[in-house]
Order: C-alpha cells, then structure tokens, then sequence
C-alpha cells in the first residue's frame, strides 16, 4: 500500500521530561541529575513501536542524554536508527554566541559519536531555536561538517518560529551544500500550521494525515514529523508551579499518544532524516 509514496522523515527529540522548553523557567538544570529519569524507558517504548511499524528514523539527541545513558544510545544504533545531535543540554541557540554555539556543537558530538560508533552528521536546534536572531548558525553548522540541519520551524508561536522561512528542503548559505530540512506545516486560512509533537497530540489525527497527503501529493515534497519520547509517558511527574498554559501543552493527552503514532506510522512511508536529506540534495543539485 505504501509503494510509490515519497518517503517522509520520522525523528525523535530525545530529552527527558524535565528538559522541555516549558519548564526551563522552573527547572534548574543543576537539578536535572535529582529527578527521576525516564528518558530511557520511555525511548524503548519508542523503538518498539517503531520495530512493530517495521520503520527506522533519525534520534536527535542531547548530549546530555547519551552521557548518562551510553547503552540507550547502542541499542538505537544497533535497530538501524540515525543518532543526530540536539545539542548539550537544550539550550536555545538564539542565546548563545557563536562561540558557545561552537562549543556545545562539538561537546554534544563528541559523546553521541562514542556511545554509538556512528559518525553524526544531523542537528535539530533545541526548541527550534535558529531564526531570525541567528544569522551566524547554519555557517557554524557548515563549518562544523554537518551535512543538514531540521531547526527551522516556518510558524509563528510564542515560544519560537521563523514564519517568512522556506517551508521545504534549501541551501541556507551560498557557498555550502548544508541543507536545512524544515519540520512539515500545513498551510492552512493563510497560515502555517505546525503537525508535530504537542500539535499532533491536541489535533485530530486525521489533520496531521491530512497535512501529510496534501505536501506529499500536492507539492511533492516529503513530510518532516517529529515527536519526543516523554509524550508517550502518561504517568510522567507532574510539575505543579510550571505556568497553566505550559502545563496545558505538555500533559494534554499524553494517554493518546502511542496509538495515534501506530497509527500515522502504518499509514505513510517513513524513514531516516538522512535519508530524506539525500533526495533532497539530490533534487536541489
């Protein structure tokens, strides 16, 4: 059912519970180490899904996580998984220098390229943090030898969003074959309507289906969904003094979610990042 289908990316932002944007307010990180990890659990029940569905995808992970859990990241290597970078420790990169953002670049990569023996060549900025106020990023990325980068969300939200950027697959700088593979909107009333992570948990799923159809089949594209492991942990801790409307958006039907992801599995074709990348370069030579 599935021959013929434009193969879409499937990734995986693996950070634990406490890491979320939604929290850094509340959350010291010099407590992270305190909490009750659950990140890797949570990334098993995450590749099980994925081996029933018969599907790989790409893992961005903190550098963070894999320090601390170096057999998690062996065992999504060892199922055929892309590891890529997250970065450290989520931190945004519109609040770095350069510099910083060097350091953390080459920081994170370095325990995630140890852990698992595979060379990383893909980065997802923490909360989708390269925008406007980031005009230095994607050369330090080229610099750094990363083939693409998925930072890029073309949405407009409170917490982060670069609406005027393209919506697919581009070369964001002129001397490089860096490509930036932006995560899927749907256009929609003249705007760009975001389908992973929190969106897919709150929308129907046929939306995300729908999404999904329509840049595959309209403008022969593929699809770029993305989702964390701590969204398929209903029984996660509940952090009480967090804002309500962050709370709203991170504990909203959590319950929902494995079944709606089996379900958006079985129905599209879904692969690796890196793979998706390479059409795409292919297309954009």
């Amino acid at each position: 059912m599935l021959n013929g289908q434009l193969l879409n990316g499937l990734s995986v932002d693996v950070e634990d519970w406490f890491q979320v944007g939604a929290f850094e307010t509340v959350i010291d990180k010099r407590a992270w180490d305190t909490l009750d990890s659950r990140v890797a659990a949570n990334t098993d029940a995450v590749l099980d899904l994925f081996a029933a569905g018969g599907v790989k995808a790409t893992f961005f992970t903190l550098g963070w996580v894999a320090q601390r859990h170096p057999a998690l990241m062996r065992r999504i290597a060892d199922a055929g998984h892309e590891i890529a970078s997250h970065g450290w420790d989520h931190q945004r990169v519109f609040t770095m220098t350069p510099d910083q953002f060097r350091a953390d670049l080459a920081k994170a990569r370095a325990v995630l390229e140890d852990s698992t023996g595979q060379d990383v060549t893909g980065y997802r900025a923490p909360s989708f943090s390269i925008d406007q106020r980031t005009p230095w990023a994607h050369a330090v990325l080229a610099e750094a030898g990363y083939a693409y980068s998925s930072s890029v969300a073309p949405v407009r939200h409170d917490h982060y969003g670069w609406p005027g950027a393209p919506r697919f697959a581009h070369r964001p700088l002129a001397d490089s074959d860096l490509i930036e593979l932006p995560v899927t909107t749907a256009q929609l009333w003249g705007r760009n309507l975001a389908t992973g992570g929190g969106f897919f948990r709150l929308f129907p799923g046929a939306f995300t289906d729908w999404a999904v159809r329509r840049v595959n089949r309209d403008e022969q594209r593929p699809a770029v969904f993305y989702f964390h492991p701590w969204e398929v942990d209903p029984d996660q801790p509940r952090v009480r003094n967090a804002p309500f409307k962050s709370r709203l958006r991170h504990y909203s039907r959590l319950g929902a979610m494995a079944g709606k992801l089996s379900s958006l599995v079985a129905r599209h074709r879904w692969g690796r990042v890196d793979a998706v990348v390479a059409r795409e370069a292919a297309r954009l030579a």
